[in-house]
């Protein structure tokens, strides 16, 4: 079995959404970092020296190759990516090798199954 990385920057009122819908598409599960900063096209504006910025979350998903590009679009609809600038970028890598998701694998395979 091989896996992609799903990496999302995502503002944090949207997180839980995005898990949700990675979930229905099939990821397995995900790992959230909290209170990422990150600039884009613009720089972020301030407001007597505060900044305001929306705090985003970094969303790590390991998930199966052939459901990583219906997850990553489901990903972009709830976020709203492409619709709206500073939204937020999903983007995928290779995984090389993984450990410590046999309990995952068992899963997995029924949905690849289906899938394929």
């Amino acid at each position: 079995m091989h896996f992609k990385l799903i990496i999302a920057f995502v503002a944090e009122d949207k997180t839980d959404k995005v898990l949700d819908a990675a979930r229905e598409a099939g990821a397995t599960g995900a790992t959230v970092i909290n209170h990422a900063r990150g600039e884009g096209l613009e720089p972020p504006k301030t407001f007597f020296g505060l900044n305001l910025e929306v705090p985003r979350d970094v969303l790590l998903l390991l998930v199966e190759e052939h459901l990583s590009r219906t997850i990553l679009e489901n990903i972009e609809k709830v976020a709203g990516f492409e619709k709206n600038m500073g939204a937020g970028i999903a983007f995928q890598i290779n995984v090389e090798d993984a450990v410590g998701i046999s309990h995952q694998v068992k899963k997995l395979t029924t949905i690849v199954k289906e899938e394929i």
